[in-house]
């Protein structure tokens, strides 16, 4: 699962001095150090694609990654800054781990104070011990918490971010989500706002990807990755509407100022078993590519949703925003940065009436 973790800006704070007031130096050190690492370890993409040693496989996926970048530049009119022209080979399948925590009562995330991008809801860790003592801490204290994998992160153009292995055990549609998700972050990132941040990123980095497959040139366009791209961004928006209705009736719950604590608890349990039914028999049948099995196979809290809200909030409007340009991701957005400049939600640049998610599609020999 791909997020924007704070490793990299951790370590844009080492250089730029920044104060250690509001969140823990030793975290800051232990960040900074493992992204100069990361940094220390990138190799030209040129360099890596001709190496005699490299296998075909990754030799594949980073000149499919190069042609990405240079889509996302040219055609979608990305500031890709010079991010993703290097490959760093980790020791691991995993680059770091992602720690949140959440009020379990309420839909409010326990957030951390960063230089540069303020409050944020996580926290990444390179160590899964540094990981699993923060997360013991967390629920000492009483939270929701949901600690799991992450594969990539944007330094928001401070750095050249490269492409890192981890990323490779991807297939080819997920690989250009994911780098084209990463480089639009360092197009428009709002302080403050990782709701708006991650949902924007998600959409961007799916509906890119499907214009990448259905447009690309040398070749032709590829129709079994175009497909496949499409049908993930239409499951993606399946998942965002039924997330958006869970979180509004649980909403209702929290806001009830005549339940006790207790009470809520009780009632919000009840509200996640009903919609792992409704996920069960109404939602999960109508997916044609992504599964998001996970919402069944792991329990559910505050955390695991508000996580998966910071990727999927909304969604379905930002389709509608997209065909209000009349399909054009780069006017799209343009309109979202031009918009976000004037301040107040982000979201409220996006239109509140929009059509629900498509429907699934007939089968293929229906007549």
């Amino acid at each position: 699962m791909r997020v924007r973790t704070l490793v990299g800006v951790a370590a844009l704070a080492l250089v730029a001095g920044a104060s250690f007031t509001a969140c823990s130096p030793i975290y800051v050190i232990k960040a900074g150090i493992a992204e100069a690492k990361i940094l220390a370890g990138r190799r030209p993409l040129g360099d890596v694609i001709l190496d005699p040693s490299t296998d075909e496989r990754t030799r594949g996926m980073l000149t499919l990654a190069s042609e990405a970048r240079v889509f996302a530049q040219t055609e979608l009119h990305l500031d890709v800054g010079k991010s993703y022209t290097t490959f760093t080979q980790l020791d691991s399948d995993t680059l770091a781990l992602v720690l949140s925590a959440a009020y379990r009562d309420r839909l409010v995330p326990r957030t951390w104070w960063f230089p540069i991008v303020g409050h944020v809801p996580y926290r990444g860790f390179f160590s899964e011990d540094d990981a699993l003592e923060a997360q013991r801490d967390l629920d000492d204290e009483g939270f929701d918490t949901l600690l799991r994998p992450t594969a990539a992160f944007s330094t928001l153009g401070w750095f050249s971010d490269p492409i890192l292995s981890t990323l490779l055990r991807y297939d080819d549609v997920a690989l250009i989500e994911t780098l084209i998700h990463e480089m639009s972050h360092a197009h428009l990132f709002v302080s403050g706002q990782v709701r708006f941040n991650e949902s924007y990123a998600n959409f961007v980095g799916r509906v890119g990807a499907e214009q990448f497959f259905c447009t690309r040139e040398g070749g032709g366009p590829d129709t079994v990755k175009c497909a496949r791209a499409a049908a993930r961004w239409r499951d993606a928006q399946r998942y965002s509407h039924f997330l958006d209705q869970l979180i509004e009736d649980l909403q209702s719950v929290y806001a009830d100022s005549t339940e006790t604590t207790e009470r809520k608890l009780v009632l919000r349990d009840s509200v996640y078993e009903a919609h792992k039914a409704i996920f069960e028999h109404e939602v999960a049948p109508t997916f044609e590519n992504l599964r998001f099995g996970s919402f069944l196979e792991r329990p559910i809290n505050n955390a695991v949703l508000l996580g998966q809200m910071r990727y999927y909030h909304r969604l379905t409007d930002f389709a509608a925003l997209l065909e209000a340009h009349a399909g054009s991701l780069t006017k799209a957005v343009a309109a979202l940065v031009e918009g976000t400049q004037m301040g107040g939600d982000p979201f409220d640049l996006l239109p509140s009436d929009s059509p629900p998610p498509p429907p699934p599609l007939p089968p293929a020999d229906a007549g």
